[in-house]
């Protein structure tokens, strides 16, 4: 019989309760083959109080509570890390001057110590999760994604469930609760949030872009994918495994852990995809929250099992091994001691809460035709729609223009100018909170009503870069509504979506200095652009279209057809006109003369030393050039700045290497180090504000004495990098900056 969403497998020390068959099979002591495949039969659902008896069947508590031991260790866990309990004092330290996110304005952050509260009351349980983590979910909308969505989900689930009944402290003190049958739909409704974030997650990946490729195409230079390619290329292993294996995983998934007959085939697989993520990326907790969820699908005795063959000595530690008792909240089929045949409130209040809950589920992630106003190139309000990796974004162009009302004075803001998020650029509603909050600021630096235009450049999945809003448009004064299409929303140039193959062949055809950037804009509109003096040959090519090229200072105007280019001036401003009816389309192609430069010296100044090294130079080196062999300065001339950049180098790549090839134990220290940081650090600012809010706050030299000591490192060993500055775990040490066209192009 599978042990599906709805599964009805006994419980152990069932044999007191029949089976509930309930002459729905099609002949005597014989399931039908719809009970063996689902659990249930057809009769079960076919009237609400059928449906109600099934949702309320008893069930082992076991797995349930193992699952709610799991997620509430990883939340703690999270909470510090995450959900950003080591950094609160940064982001909400009061009196701080910045632009926030919440999803309705009324929300505001609560002053810093009750914020700690708050977080505190996170750790206090279910209930406790779940209140305070969706207050602070709802805080900050730039912190959403799917993972810190689920979490909020099934906080919410467990706070309904009976996940108490086994291996609980009500448990001990509650002799009803402990070790205590729960009805069916307890397993039913988790099981259903998982398998939907799987089923939808792999629906959402039949988007052309994912399916050609487009979605994640950098993800196979991984490491984790060489042995993938020891038989593929690079770009087959990203179309095959990385693409269209992700597809196939998401799609199947459920379906794998939903019967017995394919549970271990899906329990091999989700593991080793989750496992692969918590490499791949830095999303926290979610694979292993997923890993822990497995198991529900799983038969609910499996941990009495596992007790059970434990030596009998480990086995007085453990959760026990005995039948549950019987519960209030399931239903039986003959009277028990506690129980009724007949279905009580409770059991459809249960049954009714499992069937809205999943059919919500399944509506919010298409919902998008009511919430119109979160609908940008893709549909969605961030988070709920399980559309996990779909679509990437390269930002290369922001820049925020502001006028004031009075005198029509124009100036420019840095981008992120008081956030703490980038997320703003891609979301409407977001932009509209940043431009309502400057024009709360910036009178306090004599601009007086002022007017706020976004000029931002996007690429997704690989295409031009292309406006996403409107540069003409007022933000502050602009239009916005939930339910209704965001007017100044400039559309995704889908036409153009074919170019790309011919993009990657220009790309893949340039040498490693050279650099190129993909450019398409609308009909009336203007690029205005500065081109680094570092850029010494840097030209533009029409790729589609007709354009007119200015250079401001030399005054010229110049037009260009389709395949027609022409250089640029190094450190000039030069403004591009799309005069087509349609989209223009093209690309700037640059060299970083300076880096070039650089480049050829430091391999000059390697090659010098590795000839000294191996004494094929005998001549002496002047006294400048010295520290290139000792690797440091010891008095003498003081080194040219080349040589001072050499050896920085050469020190960080030494370091890399060093960190690359430590033991294995070494680098599991220096994680446990890291992370170490991060608990002491929340659990001191924690007991500090708590502390505030008993007692009242302390003198500012007091109080300074304390975060300062919160802040120390005391168990780094001396000499260690700043993990911020320099992470093991990355294979590849980090390259120059090449984007050097005015910090846009």
């Amino acid at each position: 019989m599978a042990m599906s969403a709805l599964s009805s497998r006994a419980p152990p020390g069932a044999d007191k309760v029949p089976k509930d068959k309930a002459a729905q099979t099609p002949g005597p002591g014989q399931a039908s083959r719809m009970g063996k495949l689902l659990g249930f039969e057809w009769a079960d659902v076919s009237s609400w109080g059928r449906l109600v008896t099934l949702l309320n069947r008893p069930m082992d508590p076991a797995s349930l509570a193992v699952f709610r031991f799991l997620f509430g260790l990883l939340m703690v866990l999270d909470i510090p890390q995450e959900r950003g309990l080591s950094s609160l004092d940064r982001r909400y330290l009061d009196g701080l001057e910045v632009c926030r996110f919440p999803l309705l304005d009324v929300l505001q952050p609560l002053p810093l110590d009750w914020m700690y509260l708050v977080y505190t009351v996170m750790f206090l349980g279910a209930l406790g999760m779940m209140l305070a983590y969706w207050y602070v979910f709802l805080l900050d909308k730039t912190s959403w994604n799917n993972h810190s969505y689920l979490y909020g989900l099934l906080a919410f689930q467990l706070t309904f469930v009976d996940a108490n009944r086994y291996w609980s402290v009500d448990g001990l003190l509650s002799s009803r609760k402990r070790n205590a049958h729960v009805p069916l739909w307890n397993y039913a409704v988790l099981r259903g949030q998982i398998f939907i974030v799987y089923f939808i997650a792999g629906v959402k990946k039949l988007d052309a872009d994912w399916v050609e490729g487009y979605s994640m195409e950098n993800l196979s230079r991984h490491w984790l994918f060489s042995p993938f390619k020891l038989v593929l290329s690079e770009e087959m292993t990203s179309l095959l495994v990385v693409h269209w294996g992700g597809l196939l995983l998401d799609l199947s998934a459920g379906f794998l852990l939903f019967f017995d007959a394919s549970r271990s085939v899906g329990l091999l697989f989700v593991s080793y995809f989750h496992c692969m993520n918590s490499q791949l990326f830095s999303i926290g907790m979610f694979p292993y929250v997923m890993l822990a969820s497995s198991p529900l699908f799983c038969s609910p005795e499996w941990p009495r099992k596992l007790v059970s063959h434990s030596p009998k000595r480990l086995q007085e530690l453990l959760p026990l091994k005995a039948a549950p008792q019987p519960s209030a909240s399931c239903m039986y089929k003959r009277n028990r001691a506690k129980g009724s045949q007949k279905p009580g409130l409770r059991h459809q209040l249960g049954a009714a809460f499992t069937l809205i809950y999943l059919l919500e589920q399944l509506f919010l992630p298409y919902s998008h035709f009511l919430t119109q106003g979160y609908n940008n190139w893709t549909n969605g309000l961030y988070g709920y729609s399980w559309d996990m990796m779909v679509h990437s974004r390269s930002h290369q162009h922001v820049k925020i223009t502001y006028r004031d009302g009075r005198t029509g004075e124009l100036g420019y803001l840095n981008p992120g100018v008081f956030t703490q998020s980038r997320r703003w650029k891609d979301h409407a509603d977001m932009l509209k909170q940043y431009a309502t909050c400057l024009s709360r600021l910036l009178p306090k630096y004599n601009v007086t009503e002022p007017q706020i235009y976004f000029d931002i450049w996007v690429s997704i999945n690989d295409r031009f870069q292309q406006r996403l809003f409107d540069p003409h448009v007022d933000i502050v004064q602009a239009a916005w509504s939930p339910f209704q299409p965001t007017p100044w929303l400039q559309p995704l140039l889908m036409d153009l979506s074919p170019w790309r193959a011919k993009l990657q062949e220009i790309k893949s055809s340039l040498d490693n200095y050279t650099m190129v950037v993909f450019i398409a804009d609308f009909p009336g509109l203007h690029l205005e652009n500065f081109v680094n003096e570092d850029l010494g040959n840097t030209s533009i090519q029409l790729l589609q279209g007709e354009v007119i090229v200015e250079l401001v200072a030399e005054q010229k105007n110049q037009t260009l057809q389709e395949g027609e280019k022409m250089q640029l001036p190094a450190g000039e401003y030069h403004k591009v006109y799309t005069v087509s009816p349609s989209p223009s389309c093209y690309m700037y192609i640059y060299v970083n003369t300076t880096e070039v430069a650089l480049e050829q010296d430091l391999a000059y100044l390697q090659e010098l030393k590795e000839k000294v090294e191996n004494g094929s130079e005998t001549g002496p080196l002047p006294p400048e050039l010295q520290p290139l062999l000792e690797g440091e300065v010891k008095g003498g001339p003081e080194p040219t700045p080349l040589v001072q950049t050499f050896l920085k180098r050469q020190q960080r790549l030494q370091e890399i290497e060093r960190r690359r090839n430590s033991p294995f134990h070494e680098r599991f220290f220096r994680f446990l180090l890291r992370k170490l940081y991060v608990f002491r650090r929340s659990f001191l600012m924690t007991c500090i504000s708590l502390r505030n809010l008993a007692l009242g706050r302390p003198s500012l030299e007091q109080l300074a004495q304390e975060v300062t000591y919160a802040n120390l490192r005391p168990f780094e060993p001396i000499g260690e990098l700043n993990p911020s500055n320099t992470d093991s775990s990355n294979s590849n040490p980090p390259e120059p900056n090449s984007e050097h066209i005015h910090s846009e192009f």
